[in-house]
């Protein structure tokens, strides 16, 4: 238990019974923190949302082991993607399993009567899309006024996706004397702005400098000419034998005709792409995790925040064009 002891119990019995021995960086840096807001660099797979889930904990406990009934939230964690969205929800459920919270998950695609049905219910952490949460406060059925918190993921993304406009109607909705936690894989000028409106006296975290992230992934560079492309990406996945490979394109009709072409080869694939719908984008993640399918062809957006444990092996069939692109790959 020494390596938890300045956590909250349930939180720290849940991390245990989920096999942790030790924080990531950004986890222990984050205990530091006390109520103070906080702008955090950190990089997809650095544990960031169990992170902030210990931040949040104190404020939102207040020193109680267990939450009371479940009312107007108390914190609010806005992700770029259905998909990042539902997979927070599921790390804080577990994570929280011990305080008995209520976690309820409010994203594009899915049934709104069904979700504000929920939020009658009563919810302590409510994890959603930014344009989903303001349809919910505009039509009154998410109360904010309890609000100890508001997280943003990714915020980075978020603004690249033109979220800005709802990312500020949501702040502008939560109380002044909130605690407003930011987490971006990388901090431009754009995130400092949106830092310095809304949040006060940030600590600024970096977990690895940005230079440095993702140390842990090997890199090879192919020159093939532009008629060979897709017999060498065919060639590279026959040849590493992975368990799980994402194949990332630049556009929606880039991954249509790779899948087509996949297709013809006999390989088990699956697309991840914009025009999917929540249910087919869901049943595409799950024939990848129980190995019906190995090879996942996505877009740039369509592949946030996707949580495939045995990963093996990503390919880009269309170059990323910019650094950043490249990092949230």
């Amino acid at each position: 238990m020494s390596n938890f002891e300045a956590l909250v119990p349930a939180l720290a019995k849940a991390l245990e019974k989920r096999g942790y021995v030790e924080l990531t960086p950004v986890q222990k840096a984050v205990l530091e923190l006390g109520q103070a807001d906080a702008l955090v660099s950190a990089q997809t797979g650095s544990g960031k949302t169990v992170a902030f889930g210990l931040a949040l904990a104190p404020t939102l406990l207040d020193g109680a082991e267990r939450f009371s009934h479940a009312a107007a939230p108390l914190a609010l964690a806005v992700a770029p993607t259905r998909e990042l969205a539902l997979q927070v929800t599921r790390e804080l459920e577990w994570l929280y399993e011990l305080t008995g919270a209520a976690i309820a998950s409010c994203v594009g695609g899915m049934d709104m009567r069904t979700e504000r049905r929920t939020l009658e219910r009563g919810a302590h952490i409510v994890v959603g899309t930014p344009g989903r949460l303001r349809d919910h406060i505009t039509r009154n059925s998410l109360d904010m006024s309890e609000l100890k918190a508001v997280v943003l993921d990714e915020a980075d993304e978020m603004l690249d996706l033109g979220f800005r406009e709802d990312l500020e109607f949501i702040l502008d909705a939560a109380p002044a004397e909130r605690r407003t936690l930011m987490f971006s894989a990388t901090v431009p000028r754009s995130i400092a702005t949106l830092a310095k409106g809304y949040q006060r006296d940030a600590v600024r975290i970096s977990a690895a400098g940005e230079e440095k992230q993702h140390l842990d992934i090997e890199y090879r560079a192919l020159s093939v000419a532009q008629a060979d492309r897709e017999n060498a990406i065919i060639n590279v996945l026959r040849y590493y034998e992975a368990k799980n490979a994402l194949v990332f394109c630049n556009t929606r009709a880039a991954v249509n005709h790779l899948t087509a072409r996949f297709n013809n080869r006999n390989f088990s694939v699956v697309a991840l792409s914009g025009e999917l719908s929540q249910n087919e984008r869901s049943h595409a993640l799950q024939a990848m995790r129980d190995g019906r399918a190995k090879v996942c062809i996505a877009s740039d957006v369509a592949a946030r925040g996707i949580d495939l444990p045995n990963l093996e092996l990503v390919i880009h069939a269309d170059l990323p064009t910019n650094p950043e692109t490249l990092l949230h790959r």
